[in-house]
């Protein structure tokens, strides 16, 4: 067990404690300081994991997965976290909590890293689990709030359900096969009903943290009700961590003589039609935007659904997610930037009083949709070309009509920013969220070819 297979999550977690006793030791005019020590932690687990890309091996007693896929993973979620770390200090500067805050989020990131490279079902509970109670904590942060409240309560009714489900499911595949390690799991005859069962609620666990049909209900709740910047954390970095922990599990599974993967397809057909369906008629921008994370959820699960019938299928979906990730938390940074103003008919005129927010937001959504040359267009590219690889073509069409439904929701937002008017003054809400919407802008506006090149050219294998 050599302890410097898991240095970047040894350093987040020695970070979460240390922010922690500097918040209680600080005064609360004090606790901004928090902000650049977690951000101090990020950089440093970041230089550990870089370091680390080239493994190629399973460590801790083949319970942790140190691979390509890992590794790049790992730096996606350290590199979302800190963005969103960047819109807090403003948005939280007169709460009391203030600096425990960035600990709290220092340790969801560590169980999405825990997720991340889960090679056993054990430590993959561990992970989702810690991910899951620090997340039910953060969206009902403005605890004076209802909405935030009911938000919080449902993410973590939803949460309750579902982990209870991912528990049974391991205790049944273990039970069956006698094991929870993916390596012998690979070789082990997962074709008894009790198995499959069992895979079945390990796979609700995963829907729940990717925010897919049928546990798919938190997330508009969670993306209106929780405070603006925890909504741009609980929408993305737990995203990462699921889509790979959830594309390993299948890769267990024999392609041939399995229905599990047909119905991943359906699964993500679903995702994406509900999704985009209901963000239609939303006219709170942040709920719109919690279903439009539910429909790329479906484009996820679209790279799932190929993986071992398509050589494609992992790189893709690390594309795609962090296509995602980028133009998401750049359309949350715009709003948090606007002091959190949502409704749709607070945006007209937004083009000539919030030049950039505004710039940030019309390009973020049409990112989403998958307009070249932005970085949303080089994610889906990649993600179809893997669905007709693997032979599902039919699941490629589906997806492009639901990038042409998205259209539509986005257009009811990018409309009234762009021509239409209005006499109120917008206020901004400092320098912090703009900077972030700034770097996440530059990552929308340029990250396509970006994309493309790491898609070819990172070893994203995964093991075991």
């Amino acid at each position: 067990m050599p302890i410097g297979d898991l240095a970047p999550e040894i350093a987040v977690l020695v970070g979460a404690v240390l922010v922690l006793l500097a918040a209680m030791a600080l005064p609360q005019r004090r606790h901004g300081v928090c902000a650049g020590l977690a951000l101090l932690v990020l950089a440093i687990a970041a230089t550990l994991a870089t370091a680390q890309l080239g493994a190629h091996r399973l460590t801790f007693s083949g319970t942790f997965a140190l691979d390509g896929a890992t590794g790049v993973a790992r730096l996606l979620i350290l590199g979302a976290t800190a963005l969103c770390i960047g819109l807090f200090p403003r948005w939280f500067a007169t709460d009391r909590r203030h600096g425990e805050f960035y600990a709290m989020v220092l340790f969801s990131a560590l169980g999405a890293m825990a997720m991340a490279g889960a090679a056993d079902l054990m430590q993959l509970a561990m992970g989702i689990l810690l991910s899951s109670v620090t997340g039910y904590v953060l969206a009902a942060w403005h605890r004076d709030w209802a909405i935030s409240l009911e938000a919080g309560m449902k993410y973590f009714l939803v949460g309750a359900l579902a982990n209870a489900l991912l528990v049974i499911g391991i205790v049944l595949v273990m039970g069956m096969t006698g094991t929870t390690d993916y390596a012998a799991l690979r070789t082990a005859d997962l074709t008894a009903p009790l198995a499959l069962i069992g895979l079945m609620l390990v796979l609700v666990g995963f829907l729940f943290k990717l925010g897919a049909v049928p546990a798919h209900t938190w997330v508009p709740d969670v993306a209106e009700g929780a405070p603006a910047p925890v909504a741009a954390f609980l929408t993305t970095v737990p995203k990462i961590a699921a889509a790979l922990a959830l594309i390993r599990l299948v890769a267990l599974v024999p392609a041939e003589g399995s229905s599990l993967r047909l119905l991943v397809a359906l699964l993500a057909a679903a995702t994406m039609t509900l999704g985009n369906l209901a963000a239609l008629w939303q006219d709170d921008v942040r709920r719109l935007i919690g279903w439009s994370s539910v429909s790329q959820a479906g484009y996820a699960l679209m790279a799932v659904a190929v993986i071992g019938l398509s050589d494609r299928a992992l790189p893709a979906l690390i594309a795609f997610i962090g296509a995602y990730v980028v133009a998401n938390i750049a359309a949350l940074a715009a709003i948090v930037h606007l002091r959190g103003r949502t409704a749709i008919t607070g945006f007209a005129g937004l083009i000539r009083s919030q030049p950039l927010a505004a710039g940030t937001l019309i390009l973020a959504f049409l990112s989403l949709v998958g307009i070249p040359p932005l970085v949303g267009f080089g994610g889906k590219f990649v993600l179809f070309l893997a669905a007709m690889d693997g032979g599902y073509a039919w699941l490629a069409v589906v997806a492009v009509a639901n990038s042409v439904l998205s259209l539509f929701y986005y257009a009811r937002v990018i409309g009234p920013v762009t021509f239409g008017t209005s006499d109120e003054r917008v206020e901004a809400l400092g320098a912090p969220s703009k900077a972030v919407m700034l770097l996440a802008l530059v990552g929308v506006a340029l990250g396509s070819s970006v994309l493309l090149f790491v898609w070819s050219a990172l070893p994203v294998t995964a093991l075991p």
